[in-house]
């Protein structure tokens, strides 16, 4: 069990919640819809308590158990970057889909990946075999594990997320790939 998993309580804001666990905004928004839309949302220095209380009393103890869970299952679409390295060689035809912003991918990307667009997005689901892996990344993992997750949810068995996003791929596979910050 991780640290953050071991500190999660009552009092953990959101902020935090959304650090420690990528996922669980998502995770949130579908069981108690909550977090998804701006009818609903929460602020980052909310409390897991105070959400709770704000949204019918809701059992902390149950959400916070649900958060766990739902990282755990994402944690199994994860793919480390050493593992992906490994999988390229392999399978030089691997498909990586960037889900990064134009001038991100144009500024930097890895070498063979597609840039995520709504055209690229209907070839995906039109065109793509369900059962065939391809690997999805962004910045530092947080957007590519929604979007994996939206591909699974679309019937995608074999779809996976970089683990840390490019960021980590930089500074773990290929360290002369640039690194950049967003601000």
């Amino acid at each position: 069990m991780n640290t953050a998993t071991e500190s999660l309580t009552p009092q953990t804001t959101m902020a935090r919640v959304l650090e420690w666990f990528p996922g669980a905004q998502r995770a949130l928004f579908r069981r108690y819809h909550i977090g998804g839309c701006s009818s609903c949302a929460f602020q980052p220095d909310e409390t897991l308590e105070q959400l709770c209380q704000r949204n019918g009393s809701l059992g902390v103890a149950e959400m916070i158990a649900h958060i766990q869970t739902s990282h755990e299952q994402d944690a199994k679409i994860l793919l480390a970057p050493q593992e992906l390295a490994a999988l390229r060689e392999q399978n030089p035809n691997l498909r990586l889909l960037d889900v990064r912003t134009r001038e991100e991918h144009e500024a930097v990307c890895i070498v063979g990946s597609v840039l995520m667009s709504q055209t690229t997005m209907q070839e995906v689901l039109t065109k793509w075999p369900r059962t065939e892996m391809f690997v999805i990344y962004d910045h530092t993992g947080k957007q590519a594990l929604d979007a994996t997750a939206y591909y699974a949810g679309h019937g995608f068995t074999n779809v996976r997320c970089l683990r840390g996003g490019i960021d980590a791929w930089s500074q773990e596979v290929d360290p002369k790939m640039p690194r950049y910050k967003l601000e």
